[in-house]
């Protein structure tokens, strides 16, 4: 899917088609869309296909003829349904003399909070500070994904209190392999940042400089509280490991002591329903008297257990 847009009066809005200055968003492209790009803005379809590889890492490459490919791992939220809630997908983001191109193989949370109005100030003929802004807002995203990982760990530590079953220990493993990836998108992040402001990739204002500061600074505070999370849920995995291994042993203890106690008015009946000549079997009232005795024991063998702290 292809999106132009182009600033207009200080707000971002959409165009028909190409123009020079303006931005095109390519979302999980087919190979028609990208040659039509291609045409458009004079990018190689290698620059174009970079991005979609899954695999591809945080790097920037320049070409001779002014085209300049930079690569973001950008979060991407999955869902509850998905083998890990929280994964990471590469953004490509290309400069020409005319225009900016971003693509990704999905549709791109960061990119949708810049189009949706979450980023102030956006010009589509501004390449370098959008470029800038939307590396600030991939670090925000990282962060806010971080903070719901946070919400779900303390949601699944309420539940493993009293679980007895791996499904709680299963969500948090999830959520640790999230936190992986997101740490080694992070770091993949920032060398090529420091990279970009060591080399001086393209030409920065004192105000893009302050912006790239910025981006830096968001992205060592979401790599900080990436290795927070991680430590708490790695100690968490393994404490609550214990607590469902407690938690069975308590219920099998449970029934166990049940079975016991069940055991000897079942015991004292067998005796009293055998045919051989029995106390009480003349006397009337003996259903009862057998009865009072056995769960008279069990009362008694109750009492004791409570006494023993057994349950």
């Amino acid at each position: 899917m292809l999106t132009y847009y182009r600033s207009i009066g200080g707000k971002l809005g959409t165009v028909d088609t190409y123009t020079d200055g303006c931005w095109i968003n390519v979302v999980a492209p087919t190979p028609e869309e990208l040659a039509r790009v291609s045409r458009e803005t004079g990018l190689t379809l290698e620059f174009l296909q970079y991005p979609l590889d899954p695999d591809e890492r945080s790097r920037f490459e320049r070409e001779d003829e002014g085209q300049l490919l930079i690569v973001l791992q950008t979060s991407q939220r999955l869902g509850e349904d998905s083998d890990i809630p929280y994964d990471t997908v590469p953004l490509g983001i290309l400069h020409t003399d005319h225009c900016l191109v971003t693509v990704c193989a999905q549709d791109n949370q960061t990119i949708r909070d810049v189009t949706g109005g979450l980023v102030r100030q956006v010009r589509t003929a501004k390449k370098n500070r959008l470029t800038l802004q939307i590396f600030l807002r991939a670090a925000q995203r990282f962060l806010i994904d971080l903070r719901r990982i946070d919400k779900a760990i303390d949601q699944a530590e309420d539940r493993l209190e009293h679980a007895t079953r791996n499904r709680e220990l299963l969500d948090l493993l999830k959520l640790e392999k999230s936190l992986v990836y997101f740490k080694t998108a992070l770091k993949s992040n920032e060398l090529m940042m420091e990279r970009l402001k060591r080399e001086r990739l393209f030409d920065l204002y004192e105000d893009d400089q302050d912006l790239l500061n910025d981006v830096l600074i968001e992205n060592l505070q979401a790599i900080e509280m990436t290795d927070i999370s991680t430590n708490i849920l790695t100690s968490t995995v393994g404490t609550f490991a214990s607590v469902i291994s407690n938690n069975v042993n308590a219920v099998v203890k449970i029934l166990t002591i049940t079975t016991i106690l069940v055991a000897i008015p079942t015991l004292v009946t067998s005796i009293f329903g055998m045919n051989v000549p029995l106390p009480f079997q003349k006397n009337p009232e003996a259903l009862f008297i057998v009865l009072g005795i056995a769960f008279g024991f069990s009362i008694l063998l109750g009492l004791l257990f409570r006494r023993l702290r057994w349950f």
